[in-house]
């Protein structure tokens, strides 16, 4: 605050509402703080070792098993919403949605995360995700083009449904 370098150890203080690392004589200017003490993930577990926050496990993309909707999850739903003769409106309540999402999801102009799709399972007794399979790109290669396009990878894609 004073322009002069800091001697020694910086003392942290807090000046209206900003903490600052200040010198001595700054310090009486505001309150000072205690220096934070590390967090339980940083404390030693043993000697040698450190703890951390990272999971037990590191996952890659290719460990996790990938979940997606099934096609034509709107006309499923619409369709067994219906068969249970409940309205859009009935459904929002029993799944404590709006009815503008219901709508949405039905027609498809939005697709629901998987925690709305397992609870529109639950609640219509339907199944609306499916593990999706590991696809070997590399052998669908288009040889004579020299690699994959998007294009090859829908048609991959749709050929082993």
């Amino acid at each position: 605050m004073c322009g002069k370098p800091i001697e020694g150890k910086p003392i942290r203080v807090k000046i209206d509402g900003a903490a600052m690392d200040v010198c001595k004589d700054c310090s009486k200017f505001g309150k000072i703080q205690k220096v934070p003490r590390p967090s339980q993930y940083m404390q030693k577990k043993d000697k040698n070792k450190k703890r951390t926050n990272k999971p037990a496990r590191n996952y890659s993309k290719n460990d996790e098993p990938a979940e997606e909707l099934v096609e034509n999850y709107g006309s499923i739903i619409r369709n067994a919403r219906e068969s249970k003769k409940l309205s859009r409106e009935q459904l929002g309540e029993k799944i404590f949605e709006k009815v503008s999402v219901i709508s949405k999801i039905e027609t498809e102009k939005m697709d629901p995360d998987l925690k709305l799709a397992r609870k529109l399972e639950k609640t219509l007794n339907i199944k609306l995700i499916e593990k999706s399979e590991k696809i070997d790109l590399e052998s669908y290669q288009n040889i004579s083009r020299g690699g994959n396009t998007i294009g090859s990878v829908v048609k991959i894609k749709k050929s082993k449904k």
